[in-house]
């Protein structure tokens, strides 16, 4: 009986049955400790990411697209001449769309037949306009 009475006050004594906690304040440093790597190796992988694609695209070849002048026309409406390979391309942008306004000749030629310095934008804008 003696047997029997041992282990009912085994299952009746809870701190018999279960091992003792940890205290409160190592487990709440374990959890933000984790939480704490989790989130530097998250962000570590996206400025790793990050920094991979902005030098995948330096290391090939370079760019052939390129912006060389802009001028800004108002609200929200620019001109742009942009370069591509040996070609040059004015082009208009607004709310409506970007519009191809003419094709410029490539910076070889136009070196050769340039208008004079005193020319201004406007009257050099309606020159290309006219060729059109």
């Amino acid at each position: 009986m003696t047997n029997l009475a041992a282990a009912a006050q085994t299952f009746t004594n809870p701190a018999v049955l279960t091992p003792g906690l940890p205290e409160v304040g190592v487990s709440l440093l374990r959890v933000f400790g984790a939480l704490g790597f989790v989130l530097a190796m998250f962000l570590g992988a996206v400025w790793l990411f990050r920094r991979w694609q902005r030098l995948g695209v330096h290391q090939g070849r370079a760019p052939k697209l390129h912006v060389l002048e802009a001028r800004g026309l108002g609200n929200r409406s620019a001109l742009y001449v942009v370069g591509y390979e040996q070609e040059r391309l004015l082009v208009a942008a607004s709310p409506a769309g970007v519009t191809l306004l003419a094709s410029l000749p490539s910076a070889a030629e136009s070196s050769a037949d340039a208008p004079s310095p005193s020319v201004s934008f406007a009257q050099a804008l309606q020159q290309i306009l006219g060729r059109k």
